[in-house]
């Protein structure tokens, strides 16, 4: 075990989301809904999922991001109190970042972003960056605002870098400039027209060991040492409801096989693991799979995946 206070120090993301569960998607137009299931506010966007999926594999997490001073933010504060995960809340002016989610019969969502609640000026706390980072062995970082600014100053710290591009349509240079700067980059295939060709632009212009596309029920593409394989996906422990934090989920479970000095193809073994497990979970509910279990469905041997 290494002597840094944390595993892993998680940079943004923090928010609330409001599900709604709709009869499809895409939503037809109506005057209004009668929804059933019930409209439920939380605390949990990517940076609390990867965070809480971090922590229940057993990892030392802390998490940094800016909290406005209002409902939403106590949301927030109450999650990482509730879970057990170290949080510094800095203060957010514009108040904290919120969504609504809409999700299908079939699990699948559409998600609605304020755009409002971001701080865009570039500024970020230099000393409480370095502090943090450089008392740990890993730091993920999410593709909110303002954490861009913060890539120059992880690489001072000497810790290893990951980032989630989400759906990154391949060209939009603010997803760049994480993509280029990340030792570990997962993405979304989803609004990709050639996967395969970014993930190759990703590692030879950035600094990349490892890019990860996932596809959802298709599985996912690892590009490692200039090797394409596919990870294939795995069938859930249950009825699929909601694929809302089964990426942070992948991105969590990946991310422990890899401090835990696990070859790349077990890594992603593990993540697929923990992604189909969070397809089996509503998104009302903090719950994610645990060190055990994770171990149990993916064992360490399986490390043969087939080249793309």
């Amino acid at each position: 075990m290494s002597a840094a206070e944390h595993d892993v120090l998680v940079l943004g993301g923090a928010g609330v989301d409001t599900i709604v569960y709709v009869p499809r998607l895409p939503l037809p137009y109506a005057d209004s809904y009668m929804i059933g299931s019930g409209i439920e506010t939380r605390a949990g966007q990517t940076g609390d999922f990867v965070a809480l999926g971090l922590s229940a594999l057993g990892l030392r997490t802390h998490h940094l991001d800016m909290v406005g001073d209002d409902g939403p933010g106590d949301l927030v504060r109450e999650f990482h109190r509730k879970h057990g995960i170290g949080l510094t809340a800095l203060p957010l002016q514009a108040g904290t970042k919120r969504a609504v989610n809409l999700v299908g019969p079939d699990g699948r969502r559409l998600s609605l972003y304020d755009s409002t609640r971001a701080d865009a000026d570039g500024r970020v706390p230099e000393a409480t960056v370095r502090g943090l980072a450089g008392a740990s062995r890993h730091v993920h970082v999410s593709i909110t605002q303002p954490w861009a600014s913060a890539l120059p100053l992880l690489r001072e710290s000497g810790a290893t870098v990951s980032t989630d591009l989400h759906n990154w349509d391949g060209t939009d240079g603010y997803h760049e400039a994480f993509a280029f700067d990340a030792d570990i980059v997962f993405l979304s295939a989803t609004a990709l027209a050639d996967p395969e060709a970014t993930m190759h632009r990703i590692a030879e212009h950035g600094r990349a060991r490892a890019v990860v596309a996932t596809a959802g029920a298709e599985g996912a593409r690892l590009l490692a040492d200039g090797e394409l394989t596919h990870v294939p996906a795995v069938e859930p422990p249950g009825p699929v409801v909601d694929s809302n934090g089964a990426g942070d989920a992948f991105a969590a479970a990946f991310l422990f096989g890899l401090l835990s000095g696990e070859p790349l193809p077990v890594c992603a073994r593990y993540g697929a693991v923990a992604g189909a497990f969070a397809c089996t979970v509503p998104a009302t509910r903090a719950e994610c799979i645990g060190r055990d279990e994770l171990l149990r469905r993916a064992p360490r041997g399986v490390a043969d995946l087939p080249a793309v």
